[in-house]
């Protein structure tokens, strides 16, 4: 059953812009720690960015340090990507994620509630 709904995929040209926004209907994560991953087909999904509860502490993978930034709006109850100087290498489902067991986590396997993932693809 899906909980987390991730929306602002699509088609970008090199050097472009997106923002992905993960909502939770129906049901708050404000106290919990937000990932943002990434697969390709043939890979194991990627850690890409992590976002603790109050947005005080966030960490990106080396891949996309720089040009993506991760924030919360607990008001909103959303959590954003915001993806800059997108390249080929960017394009891949993205999937936002939630912990409900930790405070603070980048680990995959530590993400028990997922969105349906949303396509980026990033055009040469």
């Amino acid at each position: 059953q899906v909980q987390l709904v991730d929306s602002g995929g699509g088609l970008v040209q090199t050097g472009g812009s997106l923002r992905l926004a993960c909502e939770a209907p129906g049901r708050t994560f404000s106290t919990n720690p937000i990932g943002w991953f990434r697969q390709v087909p043939g890979k194991a999904r990627e850690f890409a960015a992590a976002i603790n509860w109050s947005g005080g502490v966030k960490c990106y993978a080396n891949s996309v340090k720089c040009r993506f930034t991760i924030s919360r709006d607990n008001v909103q109850n959303t959590v954003y990507l915001q993806m800059n100087s997108l390249n080929p290498e960017d394009t891949a489902v993205y999937y936002c994620a939630a912990s409900t067991r930790y405070i603070y986590t980048e680990e995959r396997r530590r993400y028990d509630v997922w969105g349906q993932g949303i396509q980026v693809t990033v055009s040469s």
